[in-house]
């Protein structure tokens, strides 16, 4: 009872927490930039990280087993995950390209465990047979990780082509008015106006140069946390081979879940081939990336909300006999 009651509190403490998180950083955005209150959200990111770190311990001390047992569990593991992402490159003294993604992220995943699951998917029970196993920490929370790196990663690809997109439609726009110049006025006048405006002005104006500055680093970043999530994937993935042959006898057995991972695997594995080219870097590796972003979701929440095949155990809590 003491379990379940410091469990509720530091649930909705969290919710709380990351909610004002999200609220700052829309204040930032929206209205003006505050010294003081970006600081806020950064420690308001910390302390969530901890309240979601306590409410897990909590758990496994009551439950007595590693919660990752059900969706209701991986859930607050997911959330925990993007909140530990967060507070990395702080750590390290980076600026966070990733706060824009991991707190909007954080908040969504906590909202959607504190009110959008059954009350009877917040109970702790014993496991089934088959998932009282040693690997069921280390398979799960790589899986779990890798989905909230390949998760971030995919966002900032995603962020980098609506940049380019609309970079590229301003082209197109100023292209067809200067067309349409053209053909109301004389067409060398205008030219030659045009290259006199020219010979006084930089090649790339500072909007420009901030765009491309910021498409560099959205793409540098991307790289990085995906590469990071593709590793935890494989570990995963491998861990998985290797729990499944203990406990169904079997490596691979092409169950939905497995079928639908081998698939994420390969999308990033495909990300990071052609990333090593260069021609290849920035747009066209963020559409792939942006694909991933889609399979993922289908990996990891669509098969469970079916519930079918051997990973059914992820959207019901399974009790054992």
């Amino acid at each position: 009872m003491i379990f379940a009651t410091l469990e509720h509190i530091l649930n909705h403490i969290s919710f709380s927490i990351i909610s004002i998180v999200i609220t700052i950083h829309l204040m930032n955005f929206l209205v003006h930039e505050i010294v003081g209150l970006r600081d806020s959200s950064e420690k308001g990111i910390i302390a969530t990280f901890f309240s979601i770190t306590g409410l897990l311990v909590t758990r496994w001390i009551s439950s007595g087993h590693f919660p990752l047992s059900n969706l209701y569990e991986s859930l607050i593991f997911l959330s925990w995950s993007f909140s530990i992402i967060h507070i990395i490159p702080k750590i390290r003294n980076h600026k966070n390209f990733l706060s824009a993604i991991t707190a909007p992220s954080a908040i969504f995943t906590q909202g959607f465990v504190t009110s959008g699951l059954s009350t009877e998917m917040h109970q702790s029970t014993i496991l089934v047979p088959a998932l009282q196993s040693q690997w069921l920490m280390m398979h799960v929370s790589m899986m779990l990780l890798s989905y909230a790196a390949l998760l971030c990663g995919s966002l900032l690809s995603v962020a980098l082509l609506v940049i380019t997109f609309r970079k590229n439609i301003d082209i197109f726009c100023k292209n067809k008015n200067f067309s349409m110049k053209s053909f109301f006025f004389s067409e060398m006048k205008y030219l030659n106006e045009k290259r006199s405006i020219l010979k006084h002005t930089p090649f790339l104006s500072f909007r420009n140069y901030y765009k491309y500055q910021l498409t560099q680093r959205l793409d540098y970043w991307g790289y990085r946390v995906i590469s990071l999530g593709f590793t935890f994937l494989t570990i995963g993935i491998l861990s998985g081979a290797v729990w499944a042959n203990e406990a169904w006898g079997s490596y691979w057995n092409w169950d939905p879940k497995e079928t639908w991972a081998f698939i994420t695997w390969t999308i990033f594995a495909i990300y990071s081939h052609i990333r090593t080219n260069k021609s290849f870097q920035g747009t066209s590796s963020a559409l792939v990336a942006s694909i991933g972003f889609i399979i993922i979701w289908i990996c990891y929440f669509g098969i469970n909300l079916l519930g079918i095949g051997l990973h059914s155990y992820g959207s019901f809590t399974l009790t054992s006999n």
